[in-house]
């Protein structure tokens, strides 16, 4: 297919994730403050959209509670950073189990939840955007299963719509976003559509040019997408997602490094990023132009 170069470009900087990245680097934010803060410097390096998870602030495990999701978008919100917050709903699917000879149960050590549970800080901290992982998917940080079923899917889509969050498709194969297809064209994910390629996941899409066009080839027209790759393909990414017409995302989420032997803070790849998409002769855009072309609406979080 022909090149259709994307010309005005949104970052999206994805903050801390949930992979065991926490002691690899003294960068990675653990606690609200350091990952609000990091959200900040994020937005005011260029990123329009800042993509998070929250930790336990002692260990820098990943966490669901509420409370610490709250704190964090309350942050943003009162530093006056104009940003699109956009918080993950990717936890609450991992199922582990205690050896290949116990699979008739769950292991004590899966974080398994509802629907309910699982979109609840949507519901309350109402971000711009929330995550929904179109698929599940065998994960290769640690032997378990990313559950995602047809059925889960649809609930956690209503409840995110409902609570007036512009759903981000996540799709880590290609299978991923035929399902997501399914759903926009059910209703259950209205349009304007928004969706992540993630590259690189084991075991879903690898990162190689081929896979990669092969899941933009797959990305419906009219349909807005952005992409990203694991590590040291962070940055070539930023490079081939404008190429192939789409936007960007980097972070500490997806890549630790900045250069060889150089760790890298989640300001610097967002500066390093808009460095490659200005000299490729395209124009980083920032958060009202995304929220006029996403129809996303700025909100204040439900009463404590």
């Amino acid at each position: 297919m022909p090149l259709a170069m994307n010309r005005e470009v949104f970052i999206t900087c994805a903050v801390t994730g949930s992979g065991g990245t926490q002691d690899r680097s003294p960068h990675v934010p653990r606690s609200p403050k350091e990952i609000a803060d990091s959200a900040i410097a994020a937005a005011r390096a260029g990123a329009a959209i800042v993509h998070c998870h929250v930790r336990e602030p002692e260990t820098g495990r990943p966490s669901r509670r509420r409370e610490l999701y709250r704190e964090v978008t309350e942050r943003i919100r009162d530093s006056d950073t104009d940003v699109v917050l956009n918080l993950t709903a990717g936890m609450g699917g991992d199922l582990m189990f205690d050896g290949t000879e116990a699979m008739n149960r769950m292991s004590q050590k899966s974080d398994m939840a509802g629907a309910e549970e699982r979109v609840a800080h949507v519901v309350e901290c109402r971000p711009e955007i929330c995550t929904l992982d179109c698929g599940t998917m065998n994960f290769a940080e640690a032997d378990y299963v990313m559950v995602n079923t047809p059925g889960m899917l649809r609930d956690m889509a209503a409840r995110m719509t409902a609570a007036g969050a512009r759903i981000e498709i996540e799709a880590f194969d290609t299978g991923h976003l035929w399902f997501a297809r399914q759903l926009v064209e059910e209703g259950v994910i209205p349009r304007p559509v928004l969706v992540q390629l993630c590259m690189g996941v084991p075991w879903g899409a690898p990162d190689d040019l081929n896979t990669f066009m092969a899941m933009v080839n797959n990305v419906p027209a009219g349909w807005h997408f952005s992409a990203f790759a694991l590590g040291r393909n962070e940055l070539p990414y930023v490079a081939a997602a404008v190429l192939a017409g789409g936007n960007v995302r980097v972070g500490l989420e997806d890549n630790l490094w900045l250069g060889k032997g150089q760790l890298a803070r989640n300001e610097q790849l967002v500066e390093r990023a808009v460095t490659i998409i200005e000299n490729m002769g395209a124009r980083v855009i920032g958060p009202a132009e995304v929220r006029e072309r996403l129809a996303l609406t700025r909100r204040a979080p439900l009463p404590a």
